[in-house]
């Protein structure tokens, strides 16, 4: 089997099922990095797309900041530090550097408080959208999802990314 689902036909073959999100994951993969080593001192393992995401999400902090950035509102550290799961302040900063390096992420400086920054998804970072959708799927489908999510309606991709678009990237909104 040679590479199992990294062979160019599942590639292909999963291209044909959805060509959007899959084009948008490996569009948010492409580059390698990895967690305490980012993309300029990272040494790749292989090219199998699988890999190359895995080398960026290869932890549960990093998609959980994602998370949080689309779902939640947060976008300040402290805000991050408040999650659920209970991140340590040295796993996010280190999770922060590493998704600003791979520009899945931007900064700004916080125009409320001068010692802040926002942290903004990117169009990089907003093409985990699908990724985290079909985590969330795969999850109501074989985990024991908690009732407060249960209750919550279904999400509609295209109107999902427009208004994460809208909060992260205005500027770009608008000029299209």
């Amino acid at each position: 089997m040679n590479g199992g689902i990294c062979l160019p036909e599942a590639v292909a073959f999963q291209n044909q099922l959805h060509p959007t999100p899959t084009a948008a994951i490996l569009q948010a993969v492409k580059g390698g990095g990895g967690m305490g080593r980012h993309r300029a001192e990272q040494k790749l393992r292989s090219g199998c797309p699988v890999s190359l995401g895995l080398d960026i999400f290869g932890d549960k902090w990093t998609l959980l900041i994602v998370r949080d950035l689309m779902f939640n509102g947060k976008r300040h550290y402290r805000e991050f530090l408040q999650s659920a799961e209970g991140i340590s302040s040295n796993i996010l900063a280190d999770r922060l550097k590493l998704l600003l390096s791979e520009g899945i992420v931007t900064t700004a400086d916080d125009p409320s408080h001068l010692q802040k920054v926002v942290y903004s998804l990117t169009e990089k970072g907003l093409a985990l959208l699908p990724v985290l959708m079909q985590i969330s799927a795969w999850s109501f489908e074989y985990r024991p999802v908690g009732q407060e999510y249960r209750n919550q309606p279904p999400l509609n991709l295209e109107q999902q990314m427009n208004e994460l678009r809208r909060a992260h990237v205005p500027e770009e909104t608008a000029n299209s």
